[in-house]
Formats: structure tokens, sequence, C-alpha cells
């Protein structure tokens, strides 16, 4: 009976793992059915505007309807809402132009087709996970009369037992009229390919585009911007801290009187003021640990982006951020506990708190803002709502542990001050300085050079979310990324020296706020590109 059962268990298996074979390891036996998903609908000028593809009235084929499963949280924050078409496809079988389905067009179905003609839309659709897109219609030269393409032909190459290339013709132009019967058909054609699975995304990637020479000579602008930066900061260690080191120590060979006569001035006058904690240090902690985080998180993926080409997979990459940062956790957790404790603070249970959340509700609460405005125009972009519970989850149970396990080993392990000075019981007056050393000056001057290093890259990135291209060169966002901490780090310790020569000792919101304005100047930047680039 034992025995019976085992043999039962492994039959079920072995059907499971078969009915599983074709999506999942990209390998098809025989005539196995190829699944057409149908994702998303909208304006070809916006590409972020989309649509369930079934919010036009279209029709599906007389397959039965098979429900699709989210693989990943990635696929469904982004809002990839797969339909099956209904179309029968078997692997290496072709199939003449047959017609699957008609509509009817109803005043109401010919205004949304005549609506999504005039707005350009068009489709998408995944076979075996390669995208293909479609238009919808078009409109006449008199811009009087609207058609729309009602046969599909789909020209499919395969390598073996893997799909490797997949491309659609959209034919049968059908004008639109209310009361039209409008049929739709299809047809498959099959021919075998050279494409070797590992390359059959590239032909949707644009290399002359990405690697263009531009973009090689703004490495090369900001690689020279990076040799300018260090030989400045090492001028300042070297040669204009030694005379300051001089100055000194010969103010220390004369007696009191003369040196309360002369003219002291400079950084050292603060140094009993030096470490003294800053305001807000709970806020202040939480943001130091939520970046050292964020930087983790963006080499991370960068690197794992590089090394697995996440490009590839729907929502690959979004999940592996939101993995990443999970696992990150701890580094939060030590930083920014660590820091807290050095400060002198008490309460520290509510920072650990803060830093844990501080990121994850900025970005989930507006995404969440967002999503309902998505929901009320029936967008696809719309998140649904077991989606939402699955990242508070994570939040609650994942992030906030974690952080709290690192907090607790940066308070025991490195929670010490250690300060080479004693911090003075009275803090020192800060005297008047010019505009320009001001703090506001300091942290708005100091993000310009940062965002100078990476805004040609920010034009790739940002063109690659709003045109239909796929951003791939994650060589040069590696690079890009060194560049801006070395141009990041540079700027911070020049600002923080001026300042402190200035004889303010108010340096550790300035030098965190002086990298921080970079952000600023990509906001605007973002404005820029979308108002006068994405026309």
């Amino acid at each position: 009976m034992n025995i019976r059962v085992l043999r039962f268990v492994c039959l079920a298996l072995v059907f499971s793992f078969h009915v599983l074979a074709d999506e999942h390891n990209h390998k098809y036996e025989g005539e196995e059915e190829v699944v057409l998903w149908m994702n998303t609908v909208g304006p070809y000028h916006n590409r972020q505007e989309t649509y369930e593809y079934y919010s036009l009235p279209f029709c599906t084929g007389p397959k039965e309807t098979i429900g699709h499963y989210h693989e990943t949280l990635g696929e469904a924050l982004q809002g990839v809402e797969l339909e099956y078409s209904g179309l029968d496809i078997d692997f290496k079988r072709d199939k003449e132009k047959i017609q699957y389905c008609s509509v009817s067009l109803s005043d109401e179905k010919y205004k949304a087709f005549v609506y999504a003609v005039k707005n350009h839309y068009w489709y998408q659709m995944y076979i075996d996970d390669l995208p293909i897109w479609g238009i919808v219609g078009e409109i006449d030269e008199g811009g009087e009369a609207f058609y729309i393409w009602t046969h599909k032909k789909f020209e499919i190459g395969f390598n073996g037992k893997q799909i490797v290339d997949v491309n659609l013709t959209s034919e049968a132009k059908v004008k639109l009229e209310v009361g039209a019967q409008i049929p739709f058909t299809y047809e498959i054609k099959w021919h075998a390919s050279t494409v070797v699975f590992e390359e059959r995304f590239n032909k949707y990637l644009d290399p002359n585009f990405f690697q263009h020479r531009i973009h090689w000579f703004s490495i090369f602008n900001s690689f020279m911007m990076v040799i300018f930066l260090v030989g400045l900061v090492s001028m300042i260690l070297m040669r204009t801290l030694r005379k300051d080191y001089a100055r000194y120590s010969k103010d220390e060979e004369i007696d009191d009187m003369e040196r309360d006569l002369g003219d002291e001035y400079g950084w050292k006058q603060v140094h009993g003021d030096i470490f003294r904690p800053c305001t807000s240090p709970l806020l202040f902690s939480g943001l130091i640990g939520t970046g050292y985080q964020c930087v983790s998180v963006a080499l991370c993926v960068i690197i794992f982006a590089i090394v697995g080409e996440l490009y590839t997979e729907r929502g690959s990459m979004l999940s592996t951020a939101i993995f990443v940062y999970a696992a990150t956790s701890p580094i939060n957790g030590y930083f920014g506990g660590s820091l807290y404790a050095r400060m002198g603070g008490k309460q520290w249970i509510k920072q650990m708190v803060v830093s844990a959340f501080l990121l994850p509700v900025l970005v989930c609460g507006t995404a969440f803002f967002i999503n309902f405005i998505a929901i009320y125009y029936h967008a696809s972009r719309a998140i649904p709502f077991g989606t939402m519970v699955a990242v508070t989850c994570i939040c609650l149970f994942v992030i906030l542990p974690l952080t709290l396990v690192g907090t607790v080993l940066g308070r025991n392990l490195a929670g010490q001050p250690n300060y080479p000075c004693r911090i003075n019981a009275v803090p020192r007056p800060i005297p008047e300085k010019k505009w320009f050393m001001e703090p506001f000056v300091i942290i708005l001057l100091g993000g310009v050079l940062p965002f100078g290093s990476i805004f040609i890259e920010m034009y790739f990135i940002f063109t690659s979310f709003w045109a239909y291209k796929i951003y791939y060169v994650y060589g040069f966002m590696l690079l890009v990324f060194i560049i801006l901490g070395i141009v990041t780090v540079c700027v911070t310790i020049v600002c923080t020296y001026f300042l402190l020569n200035a004889e303010d000792y108010r340096w550790q919101w300035t030098s965190f706020l002086s990298a921080a304005s970079t952000s600023l100047y990509i906001y605007l930047y973002s404005f820029y590109y979308f108002f006068f680039k994405t026309k």
C-alpha cells in the first residue's frame, strides 16, 4: 500500500513538473502549449500611463481561461497584470490564419476604440517572457476615418527546445463604424533560429544609444573631476592643514598675554566644540544609518544586475532591491545606533524604530498615495491590496527585527565615545562670517559637483524610464556610482573644512546636507527632462 502511495506521489510530481516546464525553465517538449499573455495597453507617447489590455473591448480566444500568479513581489508592485489571451499556440506547430473571436461595435465600444486610435495606443504581450508590442489602429490621412488592426501574425523562432525570438506583424485594417462586426484573427509561423537562448534579449537593447561616444566622454569627464577634487582635498589636508599646524604651534610658544592680544582664528578655536552632539541627534542618526543601508543596497543591486542580467526578467530588479534592502537592515541599525549612542542619546528604541521605518514610510507612503490615484483611473499600475499587506509585513517582521539586531550590536561594539579632546561645558559663540560661508549657502553649492558627475547618466536613466528603451549598461552605472561616492566624500570634506575654518562647529548637518543637496538638483533635472525632453 505504501509503495502505491509513493508511486502516485512520484507520478503527481512528474506531471506537475511537466505542466510547469514551459515558462519556468523555458524548455518545451513536442507540441507543448505556449501561452500568450496580454499585459497592458496605453498611449505610445507616455510609457508610464498603462491600463489593462482588456480595458479596451478586445475579445479573448476560445481556449479556457487560466489564472496567472505573480512570480515575484516586484512583478506585482510594477503593475504587471497578465491576462490569458485564449489563443491556441503549440510549440513548433504552424497555424494558418484563423478567426478566434469577433466584436460587435456598440456606441460605447466604438468610442473606446476611437479614443485609443486617436491617442496612438499600443499594447504589450508576452510569450515565454519575451515582450511583444503592437499598435491598436491608425487614422487615415484626412483624420476623419479610424481603423483598427484585426490580424496578428506571430513569427516565432526556436533553437532546440527553447524560444529565442518573437515578432508580431499587425495586418487586416478594418474601419471602425457603429454596429460593425469586427473579426479578430491570428496565425503562427515557426522557424529555426541560430540565436542562442542567453542572447535572445539582445534584440530589445539599443547599443547605439547607450554605448554612444557621449556616454564614454561623460565617464571620462567625471573621472577628471574626481582627480581634480582628490587633488584639492589632498592640498587641503597636506598643505593648508600643515600651515595651520605650524601657525598654531607658533602660537603655543608665546605667553597667554600675547595670545590674547593676537588675532587668533581658524578651526582650532572650535576644537572644544567640534564633537558636540548635533541638533536632533535621533533624526540625524536615523538618516546616517539609512544612508549606509542605501549605499549597500545600490552597490549590491548594481552588481547583481551586471552578473545576473536582471533586466531580462519581469520585476526581478525590484524584487532583488526589496530583498537586499531587507537583508541589509542590520547595517542601518549598526551605524545609526552606534552614532546615536556616541552622541549620548537615551531613547535608543525610538531611534531604532525611526531608522527602520524612515525610508520605507516615505517610499511606501508616496507609492500608496499614487496607488489610490491609479485605482481611481483603473490604471494597470494599481497595486493590489494583498501586495500592500505583504510589503507592510516585510517592514514589520523582517526589517524591524533585523534593525533591532544591528542597533544592539552597534551600541555595544561601537557606542562608546572616543573623542581625542574634551567637549567644552559651555558652547562657544559663533562669530559672524561672510554670506558665502553660511551653512545654507555651503549646502546649496555642495551638491553642484556631485550632480555634475552624474547628470549625463541621469539622462540615459530618464530616457529608459520615459522612452521605449531598456537600460542595461549597469557597468557604466557602477563606474558612475563609484565616481559619485568619491566626489561626494571630497565635497563634504572641503565644505566641512571651510565651515570649521570660519569657526562654526555646526558641521554635522552641513556635511550631510551638502551631499544630500545633490538629490535636489536631480529632482529639478527630472522636471526639466519631463517638460523639455519628452515631447
